[in-house]
Formats: C-alpha cells, structure tokens, sequence
C-alpha cells in the first residue's frame, strides 16, 4: 500500500527572488513549507552569495524542471578586480592580490570579447558538481583538488554595465553550467591582475523575468493571510515551455496520448519538441517530440 504523501495537491511554478546568504535547497524547503506542498523541486542551484530568480516547481511542474535547467540565463555580477579566492567569489580565502591596472575602455572591451560565443570553461573546485557520487565542493574543503573536464559554454551576450577604480559590473546571457565565478576570475587573468566574483544576480531563467518574482519576506507575509493568497502567485506550468510550438490537441487525440500513444495531428511541426495542449486554455497535457513518420509522440505528461 502506498504511503500517503504529507501536504497539499498543488501545482504550479513560483517566481522567488531568492536572498544573499541562503542556498537554493533551504529556499526551496521553506516555500515548500509556506504551501503545505506535497512535492517541490528548484530548477538549477543560485550560489547562497546569490540573488535572484529561483523558479520553484510545485507538484506535477516538478516533471518539467528539467526543461527550465536546460534553458539560458542571465546575470548582473560584479568583478573585483586585483584579488583572487580559492572559491573564486567573495566568500573565499584570499590567494593572492595583484595591483589593477589603469584599464582603458578598449582595454575591457577586448577582453569581454574574448568570452563571447562558444567557449571552454573548467567547473570550479567548489561546485556541486559529483564525483563518485560526492559533490566537488566536500573535496575542495579538504584540501583536495580534482581534474575537471573543460565543458563547452556559449555565451550569448557579455557587456560591461560599469567600472568603477578596480570594481567591473557585467551583464551575461548565457547557456546552461556557465559559472560566472570561473567567468570573473577568467577575466581577471585576462586583465593581467586577477579577480573574483564580489556578486552576483540572476536576472532571468529562460522564460521568465526578475520583474515577475516575489521576495521570500513578502511570501511569508502573504502565507499568514492563508494559502490562496499563495497560490494566486503560481503561473501555469505550460509558461516554462513558452519558446517551444504549441500543438493543441482535441479530446479524442488528447484521450489516446494520455494512454502514451503517438497521433497525427494536421499542421504539427515536422521535428523537434512541442508542448501538449488541450482544447481548453491552460489544459496542459505534456511534453511531446515529433516522430519521424510525422506522428506526435508524448514523452512527459501531468498529471491534473
């Protein structure tokens, strides 16, 4: 028999701005906590020096969390030129500090440069990266380090927001697994004087927007007005697919992917993924993938 799960049937994805000083995990247990949730998953870790969105996954979202780690993101960091850390941020053992050079426009701007597009970055020591199943970080803090394998990254977008004496702020759109920490001590080699990351804000998540998130004080501050007040905040989990082709499906068709069988659908795009819709608005039934005869095939469905 299976054992009843604790909490609320609820579904939907929250926008938090997750604050300085918290991991991602305690961030996630706390609105879990606030909704009375069942079931709750974060998709992709902000740093505790962090700030920024966190979109949280509520009940049947969770099953789409994947897709939200794999889409781009953007940050504003700040660059503190001239110190490097063992952590590569500011919550780092200094390991050395280096005089900064009066760096012209130019100068900055040919060393952006030089990181935009397709690039290779090693993971940092302290990342939650695993090896044999326990994170790099819990070996970087016993003084152990480990080869890395390069990953290819691309980054999209890479410009100067303001410098100021030995303090470089950056705007970044990039791929999924870029670490703007490795980015910042990077560039600071680059400059020829070293540099780590003082701070850092993710200020979109694939779809979604800082502009459209909700600080945890003003959740808690809600969640004593009851959870409808809460739950008023959930945006469909179908908002997560927002760039993929939309395929609406009528209820016979709908009937026979539910049951994970593949249907023809007239005018459906003839590859790649799509998200699943019902006749009515906010009927999400999934995620499929287009077949090679044509076919729409389910691949993730939910469960409502």
């Amino acid at each position: 028999m299976a054992r009843k799960r604790k909490g609320r049937s609820v579904h939907g994805i929250l926008l938090l701005d997750k604050p300085t000083g918290m991991s991602s995990n305690a961030a996630l247990q706390q609105v879990k906590r606030l909704f009375n949730a069942q079931k709750a998953g974060h998709t992709g870790s902000l740093d505790p020096l962090a700030t920024g969105l966190l979109p949280i996954c509520l009940g049947e979202a969770t099953k789409i969390t994947s897709y939200l780690l794999d889409s781009d993101k953007k940050y504003q960091g700040i660059a503190k030129l001239g110190v490097r850390t063992n952590t590569a941020d500011a919550e780092g053992d200094v390991l050395q500090t280096r005089p900064v050079p009066v760096l012209s426009d130019d100068t900055v701007e040919m060393a952006l440069d030089s990181f935009r597009g397709e690039i290779s970055q090693i993971p940092p020591m302290h990342s939650a990266l695993k090896l044999n199943g326990k994170p790099l970080y819990e070996l970087a803090r016993q003084g152990i380090e480990v080869e890395r394998k390069p990953r290819n990254i691309t980054i999209f977008e890479l410009k100067k927001l303001g410098f100021d004496k030995d303090e470089l702020e950056l705007f970044v759109h990039c791929t999924k697994g870029t670490y703007i920490r490795t980015l910042a001590e990077d560039l600071g080699e680059i400059l020829e004087c070293g540099a780590h990351l003082k701070a850092l804000r993710r200020v979109a998540a694939g779809p979604f927007d800082i502009k459209q998130s909700i600080s945890l004080d003003k959740l808690t501050d809600l969640a004593e007005q009851g959870v409808g007040e809460l739950d008023n905040l959930l945006l469909p989990m179908h908002q997560a697919l927002a760039g993929w082709p939309e395929i609406n499906l009528t209820a016979n068709s709908a009937y026979y992917v539910r049951q994970g069988q593949p249907v023809l659908v007239p005018k459906a795009p003839s590859n790649g993924w799509v998200r699943l819709m019902g006749e009515n608005p906010n009927d999400f039934i999934g995620v499929g993938q287009i077949l090679d005869d044509g076919r729409v095939a389910p691949k993730r469905l939910v469960n409502l």
